[in-house]
């Protein structure tokens, strides 16, 4: 019976393999990992009949291309981009059937930045510290793909379901992501906050799966004597807004350190954490105060 595995001829720019993550081991300074925009990796999974934490490819402005040894159930989901089987183009965000031998490649993005692809049975590869994500900060779990990789996959449990749902999260320019305080507001002018609520910043293209690094309108320190130069490393969690000594902030996703050196002025709500996924070089993004929400667990 032949294995049930994708070989990998293109990875694209960036593919890693990424399900719901490992929260809750940032006390011992391992981080959440997992899918960046985790509504279009469930969406992906439900589509071929996958449970909602079986593992994807995330990869980046499309260019991924593999073969499938067996006949397999495959979506797309996420940045919208063409997918092709053997040449011929297929639909985006629907389950396709797929020849054992046939070969599925993605397109450039249209819109958006991550796409996900879903096969059933989910790709199989060994899990550690409960979950198959990649960790692009610390190597923990698979390696990011390559060429050449021949990924396992699981046996196909479920029944696949077209979409009914939008497939990307679309965010109209600007993005607005809605913050809370931080814990370290004190460290900061009274105008830094106002500054970050009423300026617009673009997204670097130094941004990964680590961090969201954004241009634009500096924050400034207080500059009081009962202030340390300083700021001893202390814990961060996922959609912290930090300020390095730049002034420019920075947004932690899901591969953030756990500890930080820079004072945190806000955290985003979980929802507009998962929103960065997307967000492209160049994009513009605003910020603006919300009420009380849920973090994300770490």
């Amino acid at each position: 019976m032949t294995a049930r595995q994708l070989t990998v001829h293109d990875p694209g720019q960036l593919t890693t393999i990424q399900d719901r993550g490992r929260p809750g081991w940032a006390h011992l300074g391992v981080p959440r990992s997992g899918a960046l925009d985790v509504a279009a990796a469930a969406l992906g999974n439900r589509m071929v009949g996958n449970d909602p934490d079986a593992a994807v490819l995330e990869t980046m402005l499309g260019g991924l291309t593999f073969t499938v040894s067996t006949a397999m159930t495959v979506a797309v989901s996420g940045a919208t981009a063409p997918v092709t089987v053997d040449g011929r183009s297929h639909a985006f965000g629907e389950p396709v059937s797929v020849r054992g031998g046939q070969s599925v490649s993605l397109g450039r993005t249209e819109q958006g930045l991550r796409s996900y692809v879903a096969v059933a049975g989910g790709i199989d590869v060994r899990p550690v510290l409960g979950s198959r994500a990649t960790d692009t900060l610390s190597g923990i779990g698979p390696p990011p793909v390559s060429a050449g990789d021949e990924l396992p996959v699981g046996e196909a449990l479920g029944q696949p379901h077209g979409s009914d749902v939008s497939v990307i999260r679309r965010l109209l320019p600007p993005a607005v992501l809605r913050f809370r305080p931080g814990p370290r507001t004190d460290w900061f002018t009274a105008e830094a906050a106002q500054t970050l609520s009423r300026s617009a910043y673009s997204v670097s293209a130094d941004s990964n799966r680590i961090g969201l690094r954004l241009h634009g309108a500096r924050l400034g320190r207080r500059q009081d004597a009962d202030l340390p130069e300083e700021l001893p490393s202390e814990g961060v969690v996922l959609g912290a807004i930090q300020v390095p000594a730049s002034g420019e902030p920075l947004v932690f996703l899901n591969d953030h350190p756990t500890t930080g050196g820079y004072p945190v002025i806000g955290v985003l709500l979980l929802e507009d954490v998962f929103s960065c996924a997307q967000l492209s070089p160049g994009d513009e993004v605003r910020f603006t105060p919300a009420p009380q929400a849920p973090l994300a667990p770490e």
